[in-house]
């Protein structure tokens, strides 16, 4: 039986919001309330991440009583985003330094009295946890790259001295597979051509057991996932002789692969692990909204329980060792999610919090799955949003066209999905139909999808962007004069080659961290990237030959610049190792020598998208005005969001309203004694 403890009143949307009024920026893209819940593995703790004061840090509670959470760490400056417990119960978390992405390694004892923090790995380098075992509560596997940066290598790291040794040394792998004895059972070999190779170590050298060829081969759609507690299974996703990537177990000593689960239309996109025997007792497939196929018959019960508890996705996010204490998240796509403790003794499911309160009284829209028809023939999967109040018979069409924005996901090879967005409900809130189109290339639907969009950059994958604001325009939904495109990273360079190779299409472009220029980009991305260099020449464009460099000269928006007619507003990170400043500079002062407005802005502290909240808000300030100049919807003013921001603005301040004088503002304070 199922025994439910709700939170304090039912959930309820708040009012359809057609009084004008603005949910504010600081609800919508500040600090969550709390975030990243787990327990301990000795069930006896909860953590999660939360802000004191104003920046997001790690915070403990009895499992019992998450009244008394306190602090832990006290981040002042950039905030802690990963975090995992180790067997002795402390806590470990990344951080890296301004954006740069070089992560290094910290641990810190969540219990009374305790707290210090203590950094595990040095400067320089980029460092990431390998394995946490339970037969080793003091010790860890972490990879670093501090010998070789193209290249990890697997280190035992003792908790208590902080002494590390070498377990393995890369000899040229993109990475590796242990198993909970701390053995190295696995290495993936990235292969020039754009295929892989899984090995296995026997008698001092590495065999092959496995090859997968570029047609495959995609760390998002044939990868390995882990091992069983036996060390000998191996737990991967696969799509050779298929479409979608199904759910297989190989055995490492016999080769034999068994299939354990598929979907016909959709890759497998998560799983749920046993958290003492590393089995796998359910798997998640996501075409328009995500499903899970239960494996293990134990959790049948659970899973469908858990089903009547709230609305929404659920996932379970975090179990104590013994497994009998989970931590359940559930997503809806109008308001907060909700996160439950569940004690699958009692079939107790007791509500913890929403991870932002501020969001349930706000007047939140729904977001529609819909499939649009490219050009050619697929299905592409895309979500929509409108305004509220605005479809007044229900069909999830405007009453009238609307001024929609096209927001592009960056990757490109990730997805969007159904789920509360932030920026939708941003835009939808201040008057804009929303659309997000996982266009060719997109991950989760399958090899064919996504090798569709192999060396179409700046071609078929853009074609599918284009088709998706037609559809909205023949749909009844968007205004043909008012549609914008917008987003980061690939999305950054979707807008770029928007703006430049088709300039009438959209009435203007917001850019975030977008690569201009595709021969540049590929030639400065990190250096433990250099596996991968080979799948980049299949997938976007080989830049080491002539033809090559040709082609991808061709898709680069920089050399298309002289097209651009509509306003454009980039945005950049000082810091970034993937998308350089260069990338942004590049394109802004092309514009710039042909008189060619463009709005610039650059904050110091930020890498690949911005972490701080303070930034954040800044950002989306400055976008809010711009597109209300261009696309006529409400905007709320600027006033004190740049107060604790470190946005520059080297260029066209004076082309977004309000800028200029938010800038002055901003800084007369932080002049003042």
């Amino acid at each position: 039986m199922l025994i439910l403890v709700a939170r304090d009143g039912p959930y309820s949307p708040g009012p359809n919001g057609e009084d004008g009024s603005l949910i504010p920026r600081q609800v919508l893209f500040g600090n969550p309330d709390k975030t990243s819940v787990k327990i301990s593995p000795d069930g006896s703790q909860i953590s999660y991440l939360a802000p004191a004061n104003g920046v997001l840090n790690l915070w403990a509670a009895p499992a019992e009583d998450p009244l008394r959470a306190r602090p832990v760490t006290n981040d002042t400056h950039r905030g802690i985003r990963s975090y995992a417990w180790a067997y002795n119960n402390e806590i470990l978390y990344l951080q890296d330094t301004d954006g740069d992405e070089n992560w290094r390694l910290f641990k810190v004892n969540p219990g009374p009295g305790k707290g210090e923090v203590e950094c595990l790995t040095p400067k320089g380098c980029l460092a990431a946890i390998q394995k946490i075992s339970l037969y080793f509560p003091n010790e860890i596997l972490v990879c670093i790259n501090d010998r070789d940066p193209r290249y990890h290598d697997i280190y035992r790291f003792n908790l208590s001295t902080g002494n590390r040794s070498l377990l393995q040394k890369n000899p040229g792998f993109g990475g590796f597979i242990t198993d909970d004895q701390f053995q190295v059972r696995l290495a993936v070999n990235l292969t020039a051509d754009g295929g892989a190779e899984y090995l296995v170590p026997r008698n001092g050298s590495w065999e092959i057991i496995l090859k997968i060829n570029s047609e495959d081969y995609s760390p998002y759609l044939s990868s390995p996932i882990g091992i069983d507690k036996t060390g000998r299974m191996l737990f991967f996703t696969d799509n050779r002789n298929r479409d979608t990537a199904a759910l297989k177990v190989l055995d490492l000593d016999s080769g034999r692969e068994t299939l354990i689960a598929e979907d016909p239309n959709a890759d497998a996109s998560a799983v749920l692990v046993h958290p003492r025997d590393c089995t796998i007792q359910a798997v998640a497939f996501t075409y328009d909204r995500k499903h899970w196929k239960i494996l293990d018959s134990s959790i049948e019960k659970d899973m469908a329980r858990l089903r009547e508890v709230a609305d929404g996705e659920m996932d379970v996010v975090s179990r104590s060792l013994d497994d009998k204490a989970w931590i359940v998240s559930y997503l809806r796509d109008n308001g907060p999610g909700d996160y439950y403790y569940y004690n699958r003794s009692s079939g107790e499911a007791r509500f913890l919090f929403t991870w932002n309160k501020e969001l349930e009284d706000k007047p939140l829209a729904r977001m529609h799955p819909v499939i649009i028809k490219s050009r050619d023939g697929l299905d592409l999967i895309s979500y929509i949003t409108l305004p509220l109040g605005r479809d007044g018979d229900g069909n999830d069409h405007p009453d009238r066209p609307l001024p929609l924005v096209l927001l592009v996901h960056g990757g490109p090879w990730y997805r969007d999905n159904w789920g509360y967005n932030s920026i939708h409900q941003w835009l939808a809130n201040r008057g804009y139909a929303v659309l997000s189109i996982n266009f060719r290339g997109s991950t989760g639907f399958g090899k064919s999808f996504m090798n569709a969009g192999n060396l179409e950059w700046g071609g078929k994958m853009q074609d599918d962007l284009i088709d998706g604001a037609n559809w909205a325009v023949a749909e009844g939904i968007a205004d043909p004069d008012r549609i914008a495109i917008m987003g980061g990273s690939y999305g950054g360079y979707a807008t770029l080659a928007a703006l430049t190779m088709t300039p009438e299409a959209f009435a203007c472009g917001v850019d975030l961290v977008g690569p201009s220029n595709l021969i540049t980009f590929l030639e400065s991305v990190p250096a433990y990237w250099e596996p991968l260099t080979g799948l980049f020449r299949v997938r976007i464009g080989d830049n080491t030959t002539e033809e090559g460099r040709a082609f991808l000269e061709n898709r680069s928006p920089i050399n298309h610049a002289e097209n651009v007619t509509r306003p454009l507003l980039i945005g950049q990170g000082a810091n970034d190792p993937r998308v350089r400043q260069n990338e942004s500079e590049q394109i802004v002062n092309a514009l710039e020598k042909r008189g060619i407005p463009v709005t610039y802005l650059v904050f110091p502290d930020e890498g690949h998208g911005f972490a701080r909240p303070e930034n954040n808000m800044a950002f989306f300030a400055v976008a809010e005005a711009f597109l209300a100049q261009h696309l006529g919807g409400e905007f709320e003013p600027i006033g004190s969001d740049f107060q604790q921001s470190s946005i520059t603005v080297p260029v066209g301040a004076e082309e977004v309203p309000g800028l200029k004088e938010a800038l002055k503002a901003r800084d007369n304070t932080s002049a003042m004694p």
